[in-house]
């Protein structure tokens, strides 16, 4: 087996027992069709597994993070999360890419920083270590590679939208957001936001633009709406 295998090993902190099963989830289609003579697998099964994999995962962390939220807001939030450009984000944070088996036709074509095919391999990936090790280490994977890098995070919930459509149901009037504060070097500014219902504040985010600042105010007001004590 090449060093990648290793190399990507140490980038993911999990070993895998059968090393073939990596090697699979690493490989695309296009490798294989360029070298049939190597007898290789494609990832695409894996890829199959895995997408149910991670929908349960998600699907059991926000069933019981966000227990007072209603099966809609659930099966949005889970929609968003394991889409392809979420996915792919979670990829790019291990540089899923720059490990795959891939043909020179789609490597030439940019084709390690294509989103559907990172995000295929990425659930390619969860599959494979659940065949290797089980539900523990597969778990433990998605926690610490896809749950700590998109929870809470604006791009996969739209929260400002669904705080608007809460205050409407009540009869109040649309909530508005004010920037309290800034701070930092251009490069990497942290912004303070307060999230107002009828003039009254009702929370604040902070973020590392406007935007996510008022994505989180909107997160934490629907918490308190909801009566889930904000983190």
């Amino acid at each position: 087996m090449d060093n990648r295998i290793a190399e990507f090993e140490n980038a993911i902190g999990y070993s895998f027992i059968n090393k073939s099963l990596l090697k699979c989830a690493l490989t695309h289609t296009s490798y294989v069709n360029e070298n049939k003579n190597e007898g290789l697998e494609d990832n695409e099964r894996l890829e199959f597994f895995g997408d149910a994999i991670i929908e349960f995962h998600v699907s059991e962390f926000l069933f019981r993070k966000y227990n007072n939220f209603p099966e809609g807001d659930l099966t949005r939030i889970r929609a968003s999360m394991v889409c392809e450009q979420s996915l792919a984000q979670c990829a790019k944070a291990i540089s899923l890419g720059s490990y795959l088996y891939m043909g020179k036709g789609e490597e030439a074509s940019g084709g390690r920083e294509r989103a559907s095919i990172t995000s295929d391999a990425f659930e390619a990936l969860v599959a494979a270590i659940y065949l290797d090790s089980g539900r523990e280490n597969t778990f433990r994977f998605i926690q610490s590679h896809l749950l700590a890098v998109l929870d809470n995070k604006d791009l996969f919930f739209d929260a400002k939208t669904r705080l608007q459509e809460i205050v409407q149901k009540r009869g109040e009037n649309a909530p508005h957001y004010e920037l309290l504060s800034e701070e930092g070097p251009s490069h990497d500014r942290t912004f303070e936001v307060a999230a107002y219902i009828n003039d009254r504040e009702i929370s604040r985010g902070k973020g590392h633009s406007k935007k996510a600042a008022q994505q989180e105010a909107a997160l934490q007001a629907i918490k308190i709406l909801s009566g889930e004590n904000p983190e």
